[in-house]
Formats: structure tokens, sequence, C-alpha cells
């Protein structure tokens, strides 16, 4: 049986070491997953090594590009296809992550570590969430992460669930609290829609500290249900690759 192809992960990069340190400890979750799968990382920007050098490492065998990013906007439309265009690298492109009810999960796995009950239906219905995402000038992204919320809040019963952003336009979170707060939501708690930390999730959680939230959630990092999602989107964008093999 030939060997499956290989995992590219591709993501954006910081200048912060923290983005690449939370981008291998979701790699090592998702080998622990899938054993023997191979695994490549390159980044667009910031970090090594680039899509160039990997995309020459593997050296023609087969891959899935697979973004680490959570939406729909400019990095996954514009830099992504132009960087793989530009490395001569034809394989197919997964969707991004979002939105899918695995993060949903993974969001709550990280306010219940930040120690909100989340087994009360009573006191989600005390709970206003702020679901803090990057921004994008995009409308149709930040439309989609709007109806996640409302698909969260829908679902789970939240108290309300809004949106802020740490760039581009909207309510920023000391807006979206004050918001929540107008409500008589007596329980208020950020969650921020980030995968990993850097300058815009340490804005959110600064915002959220002096506008006095009572919850502050870390980021998604590696999340189980990320690392699931991701070989989620693996396979899906995989099974073309597979058929034309066969």
């Amino acid at each position: 049986m030939p060997s499956p192809p290989a995992l590219l992960l591709i993501a954006h990069g910081s200048r912060d070491p923290r983005h690449a340190a939370t981008v291998e400890a979701l790699v090592r979750r998702v080998r622990l997953l899938r054993p023997g799968l191979s695994v490549a990382t390159a980044y667009l920007d910031h970090c090594a090594p680039r899509l160039p050098q990997v995309v020459q490492r593997l050296a023609g065998a087969p891959a899935v590009a697979v973004p680490l990013l959570l939406n729909r906007a400019f990095h996954a439309k514009h830099d992504i296809p132009a960087a793989l265009r530009a490395a001569r690298a034809g394989c197919p492109v997964a969707a991004v992550l979002g939105p899918d009810p695995l993060l949903l999960a993974a969001l709550e796995r990280r306010l219940a570590e930040a120690g909100l009950d989340l087994a009360s239906a009573a006191a989600r219905a005390r709970t206003g969430v702020v679901l803090a995402a990057a921004g994008s000038s995009d409308p149709a992204a930040d439309a989609t992460t709007r109806a996640l919320a409302a698909r969260w809040q829908r679902e789970r019963g939240w108290g309300a669930v809004t949106v802020a952003y740490a760039s581009a336009g909207g309510p920023r979170v000391p807006d979206a609290l004050a918001a929540l707060r107008a409500q008589g939501l007596r329980r208020t708690a950020v969650a921020p829609y980030l995968l990993a930390p850097g300058l815009l999730p340490d804005r959110i959680a600064t915002a959220a500290e002096e506008a006095g939230a009572d919850v502050l959630a870390p980021v998604l990092g590696a999340a189980p249900e990320v690392a699931h999602l991701l070989l989620r989107r693996y396979a899906e964008a995989g099974q073309g690759l597979r058929a034309v093999a066969a």
C-alpha cells in the first residue's frame, strides 16, 4: 500500500516565539493522532522554514496543503495560493479550519480551563461571551465569525455571544463587554478566537483585563479539537489526490 500524502501545514508566522512553539505543539499532537503520517510545517512570514524550502524538501512527493487559518480572508484567498504558485507546489489545498463545531468545542475547553462553569445550563444562561477575533477587512470573513457566534449562543444556551475584533473595524472588547452588561448579564467571559499567542491575542487579553471581564480564556493553541480538525481538512482535500493515484 502506498504511503499517504504528506500533510503540508501552512502557518502565517510571527516574530513572537510563542507562535512557532504553539504550531510545533499542534504538530506533535497531530503526529500522535496519526503515527506514520509525514507532517511538514511551512511559514509565510517571520519564521522558518518558508514554503519554497519545504516544497523543495518534499521533492515532488504527494502532499496536501492545510492552511492553519480560522477564516477564509486575505491570507487564504491570496497569500497562500500565491506562495504555492511561486514555490511550484502542485498540491491540493484544504479548506480553512473555520467555521466548524470542533472549534466551538475547543473554545469551550479553553473557557472551562479558565474557570467558567460549563456544566450548568443556568450558569450559561447568565453568562455573556465575547468571541474575540483578529478582525478582517473582508466583510465575508467577518460575517462568518458573526454567524459562528450566533450558532454558539443558539446551540449552547449562552445568555449572549457577541463578536469583538482586535484589529480592522468593528467593536473592540471593552465595547462588547459593555453591551453584554447592558443586557443585564451577570457574568462575562472573553474567548479569543485565535490559534496562537502574539500581538493580537495580547491586545485582547489586556483589553479584557482592563474592562473587568470575569473570565479570560487562553487562545485555542494545540487543543485536541484543533488537531482533529486539521486531520479532517487534510482527509477532505486528499480524497481527490488518492482518486487520481488509484
